[in-house]
């Protein structure tokens, strides 16, 4: 099947097998490797992006499933390569350590924050709590999400 999709405001296209994840055709297909593939199950959220508004798990949403819609990756929110504030507020942080949880927590927070940019810790914690990091104890990951929220109502 062939599908349209815009991917960090690219128009793209593909045929992709009809069994093929977003995950897959966005890794493989588009060569957007951020996207991190962990359990394959939905659980760990590494490899959460945007779809339309909502953050989604891109390894449960099949790529013909996405037709049509409106996908972010974590390469779209830098694509200058200059970090965004979300990026930089948790930079700042010292919020991850091996880094390979990271495009999915952004994601995760970046859709958040899009939808309720006052968001206070307990909202951080509900809706990052679907991401798994094996390396921090989560309060840094909290803390650079809460100083993005504070730096973005400042501004």
């Amino acid at each position: 099947m062939d599908i349209t999709l815009r991917v960090n405001g690219a128009t793209c296209t593909g045929s992709p097998e009809a069994r093929k994840t977003l995950a897959d055709f966005l890794r493989d297909d588009l060569g957007l490797t951020g996207t991190h593939l962990g359990c394959e199950h939905g659980v760990c959220g590494a490899c959460t992006v945007i779809v339309d508004g909502r953050a989604v798990r891109s390894c449960l949403m099949l790529a013909v499933q996405a037709d049509g819609s409106e996908v972010t990756t974590i390469e779209g929110l830098a694509p200058d390569g200059e970090l965004g504030g979300l990026q930089q507020a948790m930079w700042d942080s010292h919020s991850f350590q091996c880094g390979f949880c990271t495009p999915g927590f952004v994601m995760q927070a970046t859709a958040l924050l899009r939808a309720h940019p006052g968001a206070g810790e307990q909202q951080i914690r509900e809706a990052l709590s679907g991401n798994i990091c094996r390396c921090t104890g989560y309060q840094s990951i909290i803390d650079g999400v809460l100083l993005a929220a504070e730096r973005a109502r400042q501004s």
